[in-house]
């Protein structure tokens, strides 16, 4: 069996079961006999130089344009002339092959310098599927955090493991640094949701309360979702990508359920 360059041990990870599942296990055997051996699935990312990785060992080691072992480049260009970084992933889904997980490589690699942002990405990945709930979540659970975090001053810009904090506002008006500067406003035109761009509006806007639809009062407020003080922070409808863009002009390419944006930044309904 070919072994991973970077640890030298074989190219499978052990599957990590559950404390019931190990007592049944263990129960099974009552003290006789061999333990039964541990159940294993594929990990070996195969690069296009040849050399094959754990999927955790090659993001440990991970540059660009060069193999992290053998030193060739393994960056190419795709058919629109975009870099990318192909390889055959053999994991438990199965074999993958002719794979770009050169998004995967630069995200990891972003989070391993700031690790800090981890939480943002997490809520703009939400913003880009539409999942509004998922939002809301994240948002009351920040809101707890922060509540827990003044009662202790003297901790209040830390978690457990000595990194700072996110907070609400900078998780709202959040934007992509190896995404083209898109924010949660942006994602959610092209995702072409209505709800969680309503959502944002409220609250990480100054948009005119008057001019929501009642329908977004009467969700936000079954969710437990108000707007605090929005005045003297980012209007997240003035938050430009890397392209100049702001999620109106978006909204005006894309078309769609956003027929209806007009130029004071106000959905259809």
């Amino acid at each position: 069996m070919s072994v991973c360059v970077a640890c030298n041990n074989p190219l499978e990870v052990e599957i990590e079961r559950d404390e019931d599942e190990e007592h049944d296990a263990g129960a099974s055997f009552s003290g006789k006999g061999a333990a039964a051996a541990p159940e294993t699935y594929p990990d070996d990312v195969q690069m296009t130089c040849g050399c094959h990785f754990h999927w955790d060992c090659l993001l440990e080691a991970y540059e660009i344009t060069e193999c992290p072992h053998c030193g060739k480049n393994i960056a190419s260009a795709s058919s629109t002339g975009a870099q990318q970084v192909v390889c055959n992933l053999r994991n438990e889904g199965g074999l993958q092959e002719g794979l770009d997980i050169l998004p995967l490589l630069s995200e990891e690699s972003y989070l391993k310098a700031y690790p800090e942002d981890r939480k943002c990405r997490a809520f703009l990945e939400f913003c880009r599927e539409g999942d509004y709930k998922a939002i809301i979540g994240m948002l009351q659970d920040d809101e707890v955090e922060e509540d827990d975090e003044d009662e202790d001053e003297e901790m209040a810009d830390c978690d457990g493991a000595g990194n700072k904090e996110v907070g609400i506002d900078r998780m709202l008006r959040y934007q992509d640094p190896i995404g083209g500067m898109q924010s949660g406003l942006h994602a959610a035109v092209q995702a072409q949701s209505r709800e969680v761009a309503w959502l944002l509006l409220l609250l990480a806007s100054n948009y005119d309360l008057m001019e929501f639809p009642p329908l977004v009062f009467q969700e936000a407020a079954s969710l437990g979702i108000m707007r605090g003080l929005t005045e003297d922070k980012v209007d997240i409808r003035s938050l430009r990508d890397a392209n100049g863009k702001t999620a109106e002009d978006i909204a005006n390419e894309v078309g769609g359920v956003w027929n209806g944006w007009s130029g004071n930044g106000r959905l259809a309904i």
